[in-house]
């Protein structure tokens, strides 16, 4: 009875698995969706509408994106993950669910059990920039300005629990930095702010404030990543100026439901890491602030690890809780 049952199970392994490879092959036969769970015009929504052109062109089939905003990303996010492991449903998410989860504690979903992770497909350095008028241009005059009048000084951020709020607060807990936050609903209000004198200090996307740097309307204390913005090349990076260990970038990643079939996560990576390579593409994203990075599935799986630990870490240390 054991071995006819055993029998059995191996059987219906088997003709899934000859199923998942059948669907594989003919993928995709249909329309495919990326879901966006953030509004429109941001890094993520970008990202997608640039993939799925591409895709478009090279299958023959329909991608439609859709922008199904709201929680913090947690509305589309679930709506993938109770979705078909077929590949015709798809999330394009980014950090903001590792910060998420550091502030909350839980989501509606597991991000490593309840999605597949298909690929990394680039990265936003995250810069702080100070008003002229607060005469401070990199670390070192940031500290002795805060030094000076220690109650002075507040900054403003994309909002409560983002990649950016999360990046000053270590920045303070390295240099000893006082700083008020006031968290903004995006980067765009907390940019106009910085420029029109309302708060000394942003900290936001780097694509942000790069034109305002080059003009003098601006100054960029560092940037957040290991190397250096290629749109911001003379303002060196937090580690230049003796912050340890410090990258941390707004990333972008493509995923599905879990069990997504090896065969579709394969054909999806070959396809989108040749959209990726094409100079107008890259162009087009670094125009948007986005620099194009092809990482593999598990390599988004080690980083969501990875960044999960450290936002969770950090969000305890530094005290930041959700609204």
């Amino acid at each position: 009875m054991r071995i006819k049952s055993s029998f059995g199970a191996f059987c219906a392994a088997a003709l899934v698995m000859v199923g998942a490879a059948a669907q594989a092959d003919t993928y995709p036969s249909k329309s495919v969706r990326i879901v966006v769970p953030y509004a429109t015009g941001g890094g993520s929504d970008i990202l997608a509408r640039q993939i799925g052109a591409g895709l478009q062109q090279m299958w023959g089939q329909g991608v439609v994106v859709d922008n199904k905003a709201g929680a913090s990303g947690n509305i589309g996010s679930a709506e993938v993950v109770r979705a078909p492991a077929d590949g015709y449903t798809l999330l394009l998410q980014n950090s903001t669910m590792v910060t998420n989860l550091g502030v909350m504690g839980k989501l509606p979903y597991d991000p490593e059990k309840d999605l597949t992770p298909i690929m990394l497909l680039g990265v936003t350095p995250i810069a702080l920039a100070a008003h002229p008028s607060l005469n401070v241009g990199n670390v070192k005059e940031l500290m002795a300005a805060s030094k000076a009048k220690p109650d002075a000084l507040s900054y403003g951020s994309c909002g409560i629990g983002t990649p950016q709020h999360f990046v000053m607060e270590l920045v303070k807990q390295q240099t000893g930095v006082a700083a008020a936050h006031a968290g903004y609903k995006g980067c765009a209000p907390a940019v106009t702010d910085v420029l029109g004198g309302q708060i000394p200090l942003a900290i936001v996307s780097a694509n942000l404030v790069a034109p305002y740097a080059k003009n003098g309307r601006l100054k960029v204390v560092g940037v957040s990543t290991a190397q250096r913005y290629a749109q911001l090349p003379d303002t060196p990076t937090f580690e230049e100026q003796g912050l340890k260990p410090f990258d941390f970038s707004i990333w972008f990643a493509l995923m599905g439901p879990k069990n997504l079939p090896p065969a579709v996560v394969m054909k999806l990576v070959a396809d989108i890491s040749t959209i990726l390579a094409q100079p107008a593409v890259v162009a087009n994203l670094s125009n948007a602030g986005v620099e194009p990075y092809r990482g593999t599935g598990e390599d988004l799986a080690r980083l969501i690890k990875a960044d999960t630990k450290r936002y969770t870490d950090l969000a305890k240390s530094a005290n930041i809780k959700a609204e």
